[in-house]
């Protein structure tokens, strides 16, 4: 999405400007934490797919990073991440290179996620994982999102958030098995928000829904 990609151009120091927020620093460590419940099994490399500033990528240990935006890999690449500018839609990657794949909070960003999610297949070694993050629709936060987007939210307007069946369906349909889940913020949306425990397990309402999948 060629204005999508514009919006991040634009406003890439501010949105990573956000995650050094109270807001911002609260929710990132629960997402982080939820991610890590998945990443147990996981061998190396890893590649992040929409890797944006890097925030994610530096805290978990992912290696390379994909993203069409050349402002927010400027930002990612100071944090030590091997960056490339592409999109998911087409990985410029050789065949089961990766041992993992992410996608934390891309997949509501690209225009095909179907092609994005083969992609990924595509460049995962045999048994490797794909670990997938969204904004659940279906949850006091998904709405807060959608209300975002419906006011015209310069990044959100962008965005088509899904819910997890709808993720998990999409992943099935690309070839690769889904193992697990994990989840975090059950609490309601609000200006300051607490720190909670991540959840090793799919939990209906929360905000932030992780699925781990595996190429066979």
């Amino acid at each position: 999405m060629k204005d999508v990609t514009e919006a991040f151009d634009q406003y890439a120091e501010d949105y990573d400007k956000w995650f050094d927020s109270l807001e911002g620093k609260v929710l990132f460590q629960m997402e982080v934490e939820a991610v890590r419940l998945l990443m147990k099994d996981l061998e190396k490399p890893f590649l992040e797919v929409g890797v944006g500033t890097g925030r994610f990528a530096k805290e978990l240990g992912i290696d390379f990073g994909i993203d069409p935006s050349s402002k927010v890999l400027e930002i990612a690449k100071r944090r030590g991440i091997n960056v490339r500018k592409a999109k998911g839609e087409s990985l410029p990657f050789k065949n089961g290179y990766f041992g993992a794949v992410f996608l934390l909070f891309t997949l509501c960003f690209v225009e095909n996620p179907k092609r994005v999610l083969s992609e990924a297949k595509r460049v995962l070694k045999k048994g490797g994982g794909l670990i997938v993050g969204i904004i659940n629709r279906e949850s006091p936060w998904g709405k807060l999102y959608l209300r975002k987007k419906a006011e015209g939210h310069h990044i959100y307007k962008y965005a088509r958030f899904y819910s997890k069946d709808e993720v998990v369906k999409m992943i099935e349909q690309s070839g690769v098995k889904v193992e697990a889940y994990s989840s975090a913020l059950l609490q309601p949306p609000s200006e300051k928000p607490y720190a909670e425990t991540a959840y090793n397990k799919f939990i209906e309402g929360t905000g932030f829904v992780c699925i781990q999948a595996r190429k066979s």
